[in-house]
């Protein structure tokens, strides 16, 4: 955690927010987190013998009782969707009931118009960032397409970006590129092959070098923080310092993966725009998410100066209502999913509690141990997601097999690995070198809070075993 994260944001002292259930109020917005669970079932969540400065084995057994995943399997999937704890679940389940019987007033349950004020003073310290910068989105996709859209871009502007974005970047610019002229340059970034090192700063230099190679047309730096296809984290803070603040270029950041992963402090990164899930690593509800808008956007008139309404709310029912301010016009879209909202403002609160910065350390432990033992096993495997403490996630691709472009022989293994094993992972595709005429396949664990180290073994086992039965 930043200094900066520490000394600017209200962050709630651990052991003081549990040591009373006045702490829960926190996340409840006009009632009290898991109050319906504990009154309904008329138990302790236990959230009090979970602080911990050095958590151990059984500290996180006892997180990993807070899910409700299917004992038969082991979900390593969370980069494609994560699990609401059961706390969590309870509430949600208890807030739709509240909204089906009492659809008018919703029994006052989320507070004055519009509904989502409380949640988002709960949730912005836990992420650095001051109240009026984040606005509960629907996930990143919508926040990327919320941002990129809604910026004023006219023909001959650049957007600089890499060759290992998701659709969620790639669609909206697209759209600019058909609508505006704009120029997208699809950078191609460092991919860890195994066969050589690579480091933060070959992605400081790729960025900067297309900086300088553009000029003044750039208009927007867009990346994703760490990328869905190999697990690779870019060095957000230093592309925006060192890059795009001295060349005074607005900085949006896909961040589907670092929500719930990393112990995030926006106003550290100083990124102008930063779009997340919240269904994926903070184990929200479905079609939630964070989008953080520094400081009201005010710094797009500084660095667009030549642009009258630099940014238009063009996914928002107040667009037209400036006093109303930035955050406001964003974040209220008509009737919402506030049942939802709230889970994920109350896994937020869990993650607060927990820290963010042990779930990191944890994450990023488990990780080193998958990438270690796959190695050992696998020596001769494509590994493509580096394990170099400042480039690495909680995401692991790598292929056993031979053949990268054998996507038919992979997905066997892949679906082999669940149906007969339990392990449920995924595959991706990317392309090594912006000129591959081919993709090339790899399969994606994701290690989380609720895993161990026994996850772990076993799966790199069964894929052993998995291995040496197909070749």
């Amino acid at each position: 955690m930043s200094e900066n994260k520490k000394n600017s944001s209200p962050v709630i002292n651990r052991r003081d927010f549990l040591k009373t259930s006045t702490g829960l109020a926190l996340a409840g917005v006009g009632g009290v987190m898991f109050s319906g669970a504990v009154q309904a079932q008329d138990s302790d969540p236990g959230w009090h013998d979970f602080y911990s400065k050095s958590p151990n084995r059984k500290f996180w057994k006892k997180v990993r009782k807070e899910f409700i995943l299917d004992k038969r399997n082991v979900y390593m999937n969370i980069g494609t969707t994560g699990s609401m704890p059961k706390d969590v679940l309870y509430e949600y389940n208890r807030n739709n009931k509240i909204i089906a019987s009492n659809p008018w007033d919703m029994q006052e349950k989320f507070g004055h118009w519009p509904y989502v004020a409380e949640m988002i003073d709960a949730v912005a310290p836990g992420f650095g960032a001051d109240s009026h910068e984040i606005i509960l989105s629907r996930n990143t996709t919508d926040g990327m397409c919320s941002i990129i859209n809604g910026l004023h871009f006219q023909e001959g502007d650049v957007i600089l970006t890499t060759h290992h974005e998701h659709v969620a970047a790639n669609s909206p610019l697209n759209v600019v590129t058909k609508r505006y002229g704009v120029e997208v340059i699809y950078l191609e970034i460092p991919v860890y092959t195994g066969s050589e090192l690579i480091s933060e700063q070959d992605f400081v230099d790729v960025f900067a070098d297309a900086v300088e190679e553009y000029g003044d047309r750039v208009r927007l730096i867009t990346f994703s923080h760490i990328t869905y296809k190999t697990g690779t984290t870019l060095p957000a803070k230093r592309i925006c310092h060192e890059v795009a603040i001295p060349n005074q270029i607005p900085t949006l950041i896909d961040g589907a993966h670092t929500i719930g992963m990393f112990d995030l402090d926006f106003h550290d990164i100083d990124c102008d725009f930063y779009a997340g899930s919240g269904h994926k690593w903070q184990c929200g509800a479905g079609a939630t998410g964070i989008l953080y808008v520094r400081d009201n956007a005010k710094r797009l008139d500084e660095y667009w100066p030549d642009r009258e309404n630099p940014l238009w709310y063009i996914n928002s029912s107040l667009s037209h209502a400036a006093y109303l301010g930035t955050q406001l016009q964003l974040q209220y879209i008509g009737n919402d999913n506030y049942p939802a909202k709230q889970a994920l403002t109350d896994a937020c609160l869990m993650w607060d509690m927990l820290g963010r910065d042990l779930i990191e350390k944890r994450v990023l432990e488990l990780s080193r141990l998958c990438k270690e033992r796959l190695l050992d096993t696998f020596p001769s495997a494509s590994f493509y997601s580096p394990n170099t403490p400042e480039l690495s996630s909680g995401l692991t691709t790598f292929n056993p097999l031979f053949d990268q472009q054998d996507i038919e022989q992979l997905t066997i293994f892949r679906d082999r690995l669940r149906e007969e094993y339990g392990y449920i992972i995924r595959t991706t595709d990317f392309k090594v070198k912006v000129t591959d005429q081919s993709d090339s396949h790899a399969l994606r664990i994701s290690t989380h809070l609720f895993h161990n180290e026994q996850d772990v073994i076993g799966l790199v086992e069964a894929m052993q075993e998995l291995y040496l039965d197909m070749i």
